[in-house]
Order: structure tokens, then C-alpha cells, then sequence
């Protein structure tokens, strides 16, 4: 770890300065390799990746923020396994479409469950 750096975060979410906490993040790179504006370039970079990789994918692909249920643990458990569909994805070569395949991991449950043993 080379630089920490706190970033003050502006949002008309929250009514009162106490519910905002500031945000930090780690690197490897030395605090003076980069100007302020640069750093806070590479953070919305980072976070814009997680976006298009992950939240995008569950909510336009596998629905999740259609989520109906209120149960924490429901909730939860499905979040993971919505995790480990999309881990699945990444780690079959002959897939690249959610849509392809999470119909065929319906179609076969089998084929589903061997895909879980082979990993463990």
C-alpha cells in the first residue's frame, strides 16, 4: 500500500452532513504520481467498471432489482447465487450470453449441479 486517499462525497441523498462518511480507497501508485483530479478519474473509473460488469448484468440480465421479497435472507441468498451464475458465466468457455445461459442451466439441472462439483 503506497497512498491512501479520502475522498468527500456530494449527494443530495442524504438530509444531514452526519449520515454522509467519506469514502476511501487504496493504491499502490505514490500520492504524488497523479494530480487530484486524476485520482478522482481513476475512482469513478473503478466504480463505472463495477457498474457495466456487475450491477448491469443482475438488474438488466437476471432482474435483480425486481426483487419483490423483503426477507433479508431471501434476498441474500439470492444475491449469491445471482454471484455465482455470473462467476459460472465468466468460467465457461463456450458461453458469453447470460441470457443462453441461464436457459440452459434451467433446462439441465443436472448439468448445473456438476458445474458446482467440479469446483469443490
Amino acid at each position: 500500500m503506497e497512498t491512501v486517499i479520502r475522498v468527500r462525497r456530494e449527494s443530495t441523498a442524504f438530509k444531514d452532513d452526519k449520515a454522509r462518511l467519506p469514502g476511501y480507497y487504496i493504491s499502490s501508485l505514490p500520492a504524488d504520481s497523479l494530480s487530484p483530479s486524476q485520482w478522482l478519474e481513476r475512482i469513478r473509473g473503478h466504480w463505472g467498471g463495477i457498474e457495466i460488469r456487475n450491477h448491469w448484468r443482475k438488474d438488466a440480465c437476471l432482474m435483480e432489482d425486481k426483487t419483490r421479497s423483503r426477507n433479508p435472507n431471501t434476498v441474500a441468498a439470492m444475491a449469491m447465487l445471482r454471484n455465482c451464475l455470473l462467476f459460472f458465466l465468466s468460467e465457461d468457455p463456450h458461453t458469453s450470453n447470460i441470457n443462453a445461459f441461464t436457459e440452459a442451466i434451467a433446462a439441465d439441472s443436472n448439468e448445473a449441479l456438476e458445474m458446482v462439483m467440479r469446483r469443490f
